[in-house]
């Protein structure tokens, strides 16, 4: 697909009328603006294809997704940025208004934003290395990528909660149980398996199902626009705490944070 060739950090493939972006920035895939960008064009251009009927995003190494790297503060979203427009929950908003299902293959790691990702997607196929966390709280500042809206939405209020209050990592099998992934297989069948399911999505009247799709995530995308406006208000006085600067500083160290609450 030549409207593909410039990506950076994605490949981009399309065979037996399901589409593949994968995110090749091994071995953590830590996104920024560039990322999310790359990940909403390459959608849009399986919109406008109609041979692609379901895609499937997954990722190279062994996270699918850990967040931000904040060790390296990447452009992730200062402010600066969010006065232009470009704020990095601004493309975010792309990928939810995009009208193909999406299988995500979590492979590894899903964290933070990582997570915000893989929760955009219609479905997640992972394995028991799959680790999913929203730890936004444990490192000192609100949780974002709309997670405050999709979360809930995808496995209740309480679960949400418990997940946000505590940063806990929830293994492949805690995930599935819990409704936060689909399907549970070995590691080295996650992305086959993803495959096979976007096939079998794809094998359905591709009018009706994205027909069907639209009603079922009628507003989903103006809701998680609204609450990422929410979350940035709030991510933005967080992250100026030194609470967020130990929660950083302790994630790097590998050890408990020590919070003043301040």
């Amino acid at each position: 697909m030549d409207a593909h060739a410039t990506y950076k950090d994605i490949g981009v493939s399309l065979s037996n009328n399901v589409g593949q972006i994968e995110i090749r920035r091994p071995p953590h895939n830590y996104f920024d603006n560039a990322l999310i960008n790359q990940i909403g064009d390459a959608l849009e251009v399986f919109d406008r294809d109609a041979t692609c009927r379901a895609v499937v995003l997954c990722a190279e190494g062994k996270s699918f997704c850990a967040g931000a790297d904040f060790t390296n503060r990447p452009a992730t979203g200062a402010s600066n940025e969010a006065a232009s427009g470009k704020h990095l929950y601004k493309e975010a908003i792309r990928l939810f208004r995009t009208k193909k299902p999406i299988v995500a293959a979590v492979q590894g790691a899903a964290i933070g934003g990582g997570l915000g990702l893989a929760v955009m997607a219609d479905f997640r196929v992972t394995c028991p290395e799959g680790r999913f966390s929203a730890n936004f709280n444990r490192l000192g500042f609100h949780p974002g990528f709309g997670l405050t809206c999709t979360l809930p939405r995808l496995i209740g209020h309480q679960r949400t909660n418990l997940l946000f209050y505590t940063g806990r990592r929830v293994t492949g099998e805690e995930a599935v149980a819990m409704g936060l992934a689909d399907l549970l297989v070995p590691l080295a069948e996650v992305r086959s398996a993803a495959t096979a399911l976007a096939t079998e999505i794809a094998q359905s009247a591709p009018l009706a199902v994205m027909s069907t799709r639209e009603t079922v995530r009628r507003g989903l995308a103006d809701a998680v626009e609204a609450a990422t406006e929410r979350e940035l208000v709030e991510q933005e006085w967080t992250r100026k705490t030194a609470d967020f600067k130990e929660g950083v500083k302790a994630w790097a160290e590998k050890r408990l944070p020590n919070f003043k609450a301040a």
